[in-house]
């Protein structure tokens, strides 16, 4: 796990036409002078072993056969600025490292396992090349300072290798999976290997399922990311003025601050949605008004600094308390809820949350006298017209994605049972969209859902967000405290 005696031939440096043409000079003058900045700090992550563990697993899926996991590169927002980089969830899994335009690649090693390199650009050497304060991309006095091979090999426990070696180690052909679809660069390296289709989505496939039970580092992130987002929604309430000063934006950008300050980012654009936007399932525009009398439904989620999120919604009276008409129909979603999370244990169907979860839903709305049907008719399969006031199922998968191990197959997923140390949401809702002539006039424009994550246990399930109030009167105190 040390460095290559050999250095990497120098690209060109990525420039924009305003940059300065050096002089040879200059050149030489900032080929010397540095100090030596190599760390002597840096110690086995706690990730680390976690992620070896990871790779154990996915080695004994696919012996003797090369493994290929890119973590991505930088994505363009417009012309010559990219978003911040965010590597592929499968990389981070199995290596706990955040680095751009790197490869971990598993490769077999004759015997009934693989050795695990980790290719990707290191911090340039000072004292040669122009990459180090010239190069936009990865010049350190660009973009900040990038580690080593050698620190990046004890961080992660990994041997290390610099990414221009990747082509040379892919030449031989041996048979390859490569999770496709985060950097294109990696397939025309694999042009003299063999590769196909099918074999790459069998590795999705895998990786998908081998995430499905969460390990213990996994769930302290979780634990960290629904605490901070339990932070930020008080940040918010507890800036309600500004919030009906400015509307959504408030609201979006609040949260927002709090997950920059003590997590990576948000895990996904904020859904910040009041009065009637409330009704559009993923209202991201959050430009709208926030007005008395209304309810805003909040759907946020911290990204922890390992990237674990937090995916929780609550739905909250502007005022400060809901109408008699809002409070009946928040706790009918209330109630659907309680009933959808105690329906969770390992053996149950993956549908158990959402076929209990709804059955209160259509007989809380047939007690309500908002159904055209009979409740046993909108239950129905092969009718459930409620489902145009419910729109979306209950329940999704949630670690380093919101939508987590999405690559999985259905009999693993959503057609399987529920297995101890699953973490998956419970969110039902209801929609009267503002138009919608088939309920009473004073109830269109109404959107309401609650979410929650739920780990599953040996017993049961635990609630990982119950400590954000819930029911009418937590959250009408929530707000005025």
């Amino acid at each position: 796990m040390t460095e290559p005696s050999e250095t990497p031939a120098e690209e060109t440096p990525k420039t924009a036409s305003h940059d300065n043409e050096p002089s040879p000079k200059l050149r030489a003058f900032m080929n010397s002078g540095w100090a030596d900045s190599e760390r002597q700090d840096v110690t086995l992550s706690d990730v680390g072993s976690w992620a070896a563990k990871r790779r154990d697993a996915l080695s004994q899926a696919f012996p003797g056969e090369r493994l290929v996991i890119p973590a991505g590169t930088y994505k363009v927002r417009s012309n010559d600025t990219d978003f911040v980089f965010r590597p592929h969830t499968d990389y981070v899994w199995l290596t706990g490292n955040q680095t751009s335009d790197a490869v971990l690649v598993l490769e077999p090693n004759g015997t009934s396992g693989h050795d695990s390199v980790l290719y990707f650009r290191p911090r340039a050497d000072r004292s040669e090349g122009e990459e180090f304060w010239r190069d936009r991309m990865y010049g350190e006095l660009w973009a900040g300072r990038r580690p080593s091979l050698t620190e990046t090999a004890k961080e992660f426990g990994l041997e290390t290798r610099h990414v221009d070696r990747l082509a040379d180690a892919l030449k031989s052909d041996v048979p390859t999976r490569v999770r496709r679809g985060e950097d294109a660069s990696i397939a025309s390296l694999l042009s003299g290997t063999t590769t196909d289709a099918g074999r790459d989505k069998e590795l999705a496939f895998a990786l998908s399922e081998l995430r499905l039970v969460k390990d213990p580092f996994e769930l302290e992130q979780l634990r960290d990311a629904v605490a901070i987002t339990h932070r930020g929604f008080s940040d918010v309430l507890a800036e309600m003025d500004k919030v009906r000063e400015y509307g959504e934006r408030w609201i979006e950008g609040t949260f927002w601050r709090r997950a920059r300050a003590e997590g990576n980012d948000v895990g996904y654009t904020s859904i910040a949605a009041a009065g009637p936007h409330a009704t559009t399932l993923h209202w991201i525009e959050n430009d709208g008004p926030v007005v008395d009398g209304t309810l805003m439904l909040l759907d946020m989620g911290v990204e922890n600094r390992n990237l674990y999120t937090a995916d929780i919604t609550r739905t909250l009276p502007v005022s400060g308390e809901f109408t008699p008409r809002q409070r009946d129909l928040y706790q009918l979603v209330l109630d659907a809820q309680n009933a959808g999370i105690d329906a969770l244990r390992p053996g149950v169907t993956f549908r158990a949350g959402h076929e209990a979860a709804m059955e209160v839903i259509v007989r809380g709305l047939d007690a309500m006298e908002l159904l055209p049907v009979s409740a046993e008719e909108a239950l129905d399969p092969e009718s459930k017209l409620y489902q145009r006031y419910t729109l979306h199922g209950v329940s999704h998968m949630l670690g380093l994605d919101v939508h987590d191990c999405s690559a999985a197959r259905a009999e693993k997923y959503t057609k399987g049972d529920l297995q101890t140390g699953y973490v998956l949401t419970v969110e039902p809702g209801l929609y009267f969209q503002a138009d919608d002539l088939t309920v009473p006039e004073d109830l269109r424009g109404i959107g309401i859902r609650i979410e929650d994550d739920i780990l599953i246990t040996d017993n049961g399930a635990e609630n990982l967000s119950d400590a954000m109030p819930r029911d009418v009167e937590g959250l009408q105190n929530w707000m005025a405290s």
